[in-house]
């Protein structure tokens, strides 16, 4: 199995990691050959796989483990999450993605989304198999409504010279700090007895995915195409505007407006201009600052669970994930 080798210094759940993957394998049983392969090469290609590793960990502080039932629901937040990156590929027109060829682009746009729509659906099933369980239901039902709402309020917000950081906010709690909160929490969620302990971890997961979202938009403004396997400033490009330009534009809005009013039609020369100006005007600097106050944030309740092996891993790979470069 292809696991990302940032596990490989944590070798209990680089475990947990590879049975997750057999699992999904297990799960996809479309009989489309060719879709099927590539469905599982995006699914196994390596990627860190966040939202599992999180739902993994907190299990470990429930009352009630179950290694089976863990990494059933691990599996199904990572079919959660690739489904939407493959909608999103296709809004996008994303060529390639973690350095591969995009579903969208190997078979067009009508076999991505039911190839995404299709990931839905082993999700769920996967999921209802624990339906007695407070906690995976809301996976389901909270965690597609606050992804779909952040989409919706990105999309309504593309190409607005007028956004503000609040709009920003709004919309990475939706679309990526709500599935962090909620696998954590359905991790920690083993029995009625948990729900105090859940509630903490929905607090860590949500600091934490708010962290990981600013940073991936810094990374977007900081590494080359070769690191980030997709174009850089392709958010912007897209109208799309993060952390790192919006805090530039409070700095010098004047600087960033020319450049606005274009829209897709900006050119690559532009954007290098423009991936100097946000250095410029300090604004990865402020949204590097703004990631760290999440994670300090994070950090401060992760002390708060009870002593366990797992909680200095935990404590790491929250760290670890502030400092990263891709």
């Amino acid at each position: 199995m292809n696991i990302h080798a940032m596990w490989d210094r944590y070798p209990l759940l680089q475990a947990e990691l590879v049975a997750t993957n057999e699992l999904l394998e297990k799960n996809i049983t479309i009989k489309n050959q060719a879709v099927r392969e590539a469905i599982l090469a995006r699914l196994l290609s390596g990627g860190k796989m966040l939202r599992p590793a999180y739902c993994l960990l907190f299990s470990y502080f429930s009352s009630q483990r179950d290694a089976e039932r863990a990494q059933a629901i691990a599996a199904a937040v990572e079919l959660l999450h690739t489904a939407t990156l493959m909608h999103d590929d296709v809004i996008d027109e994303a060529g390639t993605r973690r350095g591969q060829t995009t579903m969208n682009r190997a078979f067009g746009n009508q076999i991505a989304v039911y190839a995404g729509d299709y990931l839905f659906t082993v999700c769920f099933r996967l999921l209802s198999q624990y339906a007695d369980n407070a906690a995976v239901l809301k996976i389901d039902t909270n965690g597609m409504e606050s992804i779909l709402i952040g989409e919706l309020n990105q999309m309504d917000m593309r190409y607005n010279p007028n956004m503000r950081m609040r709009d920003y906010l709004r919309q990475i709690q939706g679309k990526t700090a709500q599935l962090f909160a909620l696998s954590c929490y359905a991790g920690a969620y083993g029995a009625d007895e948990d729900e105090k302990l859940a509630q903490l971890a929905y607090r860590i997961g949500h600091n934490i995915g708010m962290a990981f979202q600013v940073m991936d938009d810094v990374l977007d403004y900081t590494q080359d195409e070769k690191t980030l396997g997709k174009p850089a400033l392709s958010d912007f490009r897209n109208g799309i505007y993060t952390a790192p330009v919006l805090y530039a534009m409070q700095a010098d809005r004047k600087a960033f407006a020319a450049y606005v009013a274009k829209g897709a039609d900006v050119t690559a020369e532009e954007l290098a201009e423009i991936h100097d100006l946000v250095e410029r005007c300090g604004g990865n600097r402020a949204a590097q600052a703004l990631a760290k106050k999440y994670t300090t944030k994070a950090l401060k309740l992760i002390k708060k669970l009870p002593d366990q092996p797992v909680k200095e891993t935990l404590t790491k790979i929250t760290e670890q994930l502030l400092y990263r470069n891709m």
